[in-house]
């Protein structure tokens, strides 16, 4: 729609002629229950904006996203709507020094996460409401200057259905007139303003610090209230305000802290001061491993970590998108580390984190980490493993750079100096070159205005005593960086691989030589950035390697550990070692892995070596491999542990024979069991999910398992169910529902997507690679951003595991060169994972 994507143009102009002195939002939520006539269901937002013009230009506009417009009146003087609004914006002309702009506007209900989300809960019948808004859907429900260096302080009021609560970012309480009025806010942006309302299960508690309290509370939806864990999170959320406290000098500055967890939320979660927003599988229906809880953990304290940064100090624009999610997305693992029980919070960043970055800075899109944001569909694309885990492991650099004390002094200065304003590059920088007494501009240069992970390999050369007479770091890549990294020298004793020797370099240029380890014995396993200092790609000389491959298991420090895993990974994907190699190190180790996290993620990867990157002869005999090692390390695990669990997942996900199939009937009829293992409902879903994929349960035996867990959730995995069975009218008909139709929420067309695509059903669903190029431009037009994004990257045809679907993707880019550029940069990202996986798959094959 013409004026949906706004430019930065557009921005820093509008930005040059106003100021925006206020907000009143006044919303009608009633419509929210009962029966509507209305094609599309809406709500009522009046909105009043006082803004000064502080430019020299007269014409402006606001920005708003609605049905239909009742009136706008401007300084007094009505607008005609139907002269004035477009659909996207609302045009205004003649404007004074001081201006007050009144918008009456019909607002529509979202099923897409975006805007003003309406959710029904088919347990109860409960309706539910959130807003999401980043990063710029808050003109889905009233109208505003959608950008973020146009803060001002809001007041919601709203009127809601009789029986439910509201909340928003400031304190609230409902009048005699049943209306619910919050607070005033402190200057903030409108991307993380928010309303939450309905029949939301609420708890409370107080954080105090001296003379400082804070309100908090916990909420959701009143069906998932018995598997609600509140103490825990109130836990975690005090220690995240005791760390920041003693370590930022800035009070927590926006009064209460709420935390709601609602449901069919597209992200993890959003910072919205006083009123964060999860997403509900936070709130865990089952028995879920550690790993769970410590990744609750790092998001609860990433959103408490956005209160000053991006909250009390935002961006300009979305270009330095990265002050606050880097940041945070750091914060993430540091303060879990320092501040609660997941102490081993740096080995889940290392091996999952850093994956993630990997991953998108060897895609043909990665950019620097503080990118060129042209405009808001560029801005949506940039919430990536770039700004999130490289931006955060190259904080971790600078930490190790810069110093810890010189970091957090730059962090205090900073929130000082800008408190309510917004911020570029430059302000950060300059801060921490006062603190650190390092060039900043130099280190920036290179870390954050340059795009591309570099490859740091060892070489050594030895005496006839088997002593190192050098060691030296090769760094490889476009641009080389300089690296503080540690250096560790490990050698096998009594069947364990021990550190014995480690060094801190600067790493510089091409070739660093390491003077420190200089004299050492030489060591069974030289592993260049111990410790995981820097942010590289670990390579290995040659034996190394060979110890690695027949020792991982052995080395003692999880950190270490984490690396190697992740190291090898690395290798499997650039092609360079047979993803069956991968397979047997995974097969020979993975039972031995005491980090439940890390052994979750060599799970992820074992089953993409066999799905992605093993030559397609061996695909069943990987898989059959798996399958088997699952099921012996299930049957071996102790007893009701979160390993246990953990094997039984996996081997579900790798189930292909007869035998399997029977072996999971069993555990889910009652007819076989596994000492100590609890088949909860989760679980259930997780044993019926390959029964299906298999053509082992149709729709009544799915239907059955729904009857049992008639719930959100459970509405979900059905669907994915019923989209995953190896038929062709089901494919057919799950195609319809995503690509062909608007009906679904986001929810249902994420799951049936999940279903759509399986591995084992790639003849299946090869007729649909012509028709995914012939549909996505129509249904990118069509879509919501959100939407868009899912349907292009989950139903790209990448299981077409060949040359002629690259060409396919190739000529679609050729014959597109004028389509939406995010729509060609998620296209051009899916071809190379295509490519990778067929580089991989040839490595393989010569093995």
């Amino acid at each position: 729609m013409p004026g949906e994507n706004l430019s930065r143009d557009e921005a820093h102009e509008r930005a040059s002629l106003l100021s925006v002195d206020a907000y009143e939002v006044v919303l009608d939520l009633r419509s929210a229950v009962g029966e509507s006539t209305e094609t599309v269901r809406t709500f009522r937002s009046e909105t009043t904006i006082r803004f000064r013009r502080t430019g020299g230009g007269t014409s402006t506009f606001v920005d708003l996203i609605a049905p239909s417009v009742n009136a706008v009146t401007l300084n007094g003087r009505p607008l005609d709507p139907a002269a004035v609004f477009d659909g996207t914006r609302i045009a205004l002309d003649d404007l004074a020094d001081e201006n007050t702009l009144v918008v009456d506007a019909q607002c529509a209900y979202s099923r897409t996460g975006e805007g003003m989300h309406r959710f029904v809960d088919p347990e109860d019948g409960e309706v539910y409401l959130y807003t999401q808004y980043e990063p710029a859907d808050a003109r889905r429900v009233f109208a505003n200057f959608e950008q973020p260096d146009l803060k001002a302080p809001y007041r919601f009021a709203v009127t809601a259905p009789e029986g439910w609560t509201v909340w928003s970012n400031g304190a609230g309480e409902q009048d005699a007139e049943g209306v619910w009025r919050f607070a005033e806010t402190a200057p903030i942006s409108t991307y993380i303003t928010c309303v939450v309302a309905g029949p939301y299960h609420y708890v409370t508690d107080t954080y105090a610090r001296g003379e400082l309290e804070i309100p908090l509370g916990a909420m959701c939806r009143k069906s998932l209230a018995k598997h609600f864990d509140p103490d825990d999170i109130f836990l975690i959320t005090k220690q995240g305000f005791d760390f920041f406290h003693e370590n930022f000098d800035y009070p927590y500055p926006f009064g209460k802290y709420d935390q709601a967890f609602v449901p069919e939320y597209n992200l993890g979660a959003m910072e919205n001061p006083g009123l964060v927003t999860f997403r509900e599988e936070c709130v865990f229906r089952g028995k879920v491993t550690q790993a769970s809880y410590e990744a609750r953990s790092n998001v609860i304290l990433h959103e408490m970590a956005h209160m000053w940064f991006g909250d009390l100090v935002t961006m300009v624009w979305w270009d330095d998108l990265w002050l606050k999610e880097s940041f945070a997305d750091f914060m993430g693992s540091f303060v879990n580390a320092e501040a609660t029980r997941f102490t081993n919070s740096w080995v889940t960043f290392a091996n999952n984190r850093k994956a993630w970055a990997y991953r998108a800075d060897q895609l043909p899109s990665t950019h620097p980490i503080t990118a060129d944001i042209r405009d808001l569909e560029d801005a949506k694309l940039n919430f990536d493993g770039i700004t999130y885990a490289k931006g955060a492991s190259v904080l971790k650099q600078l930490v190790a750079y810069a110093g810890r004390d010189a970091f957090m002094e730059g962090a205090r200065r900073y929130f000082k100096r800008h408190a309510y304003g917004n911020t570029r590059l430059a302000d950060l920088l300059s801060i921490l070159e006062e603190t650190s007494g390092r060039d900043m501009k130099a280190w920036a240069k290179s870390w954050l205005q340059t795009s591309g992970v570099n490859s740091l390999t060892p070489a050594v050369t030895q005496d006839a005593e088997g002593r190192i007479v050098e060691l030296a770091v090769l760094q490889e890549g476009d641009e080389l960086r300089p690296h503080r990294a540690a250096v560790g020298l490990y050698r096998l004793s009594d069947g364990e691989l021990v550190r014995y020797a480690r060094a801190e370099v600067d790493i510089a240029g091409a070739r660093t030589v390491v003077s420190a380890l200089a004299g050492e014995e030489r060591p069974d396993l030289i592993l260049v950035n111990d410790d995981d200092l820097t942010y590289c790609k670990i390579r290995f000389d040659e034996g190394s390697l060979t110890t690695l491959r027949a020792h991982l298991g052995d080395i003692t420090d999880p950190l270490a550990r984490a690396l190697g895993w992740s190291a090898l990974w690395n290798l499997t994907r650039d092609g360079l070692m047979p993803a069956r190699d991968f397979v047997a190190v995974a097969l020979a180790f993975a039972g031995r892995e005491t980090d439940i996290g890390v052994l979750q993620m060599v799970h992820g990867w074992a089953k993409s070596a066999v799905a992605l990157y093993a030559a397609p002869a061996w695909r069943e005999e990987g898989g059959r491999l798996l399958a088997e090692g699952g099921l012996r390390e299930l049957r071996t695990a102790e007893p009701g542990s979160e390993h246990q669990l953990t094997w039984a997942r996996f081997f579900a996900a790798t189930a292909s024979t007869e035998a399997d199939f029977q072996f999971l009937e069993g555990l889910l009829d009652g007819t076989a069991e596994v000492d100590g293992l609890d088949v909860d409902q989760e679980l259930r879903w997780a044993l019926l999910s390959p029964l299906a994929v298999h053509g082992r349960a149709d729709e009544a035996r799915i239907g059955e398992e729904l009857a049992r867990d008639d719930t959100a959730t459970g509405k979900r995995h059905q669907t994915r169910l019923l989209a995953s069975r190896p038929s062709s009218e089901v494919k057919a008909q799950a195609w319809a529902q995503v690509v062909e139709s608007d009906a679904l929420s986001n929810a249902l067309v994420e799951a049936t997507i999940a279903g759509f695509v399986q591995p084992s059903q790639r003849e299946l669903i090869a007729p649909y690679a012509e028709k995914y190029f012939a549909a996505i431009e129509r249904l990118w037009d069509e879509r919501s951003i959100q939407i868009g994004i899912d349907v292009v990257q989950g139903l790209f045809p990448g299981l077409q595991d060949s040359e002629a679907t690259l060409a396919a993707a190739d000529s679609w880019l050729s014959e597109h060169a004028g389509a939406a550029p995010a729509l060609r940069r998620l296209v051009l990202e899916s071809r190379d994972d295509l490519a990778r996986a067929l580089r991989a798959q040839a490595c393989d094959g010569a093995a």
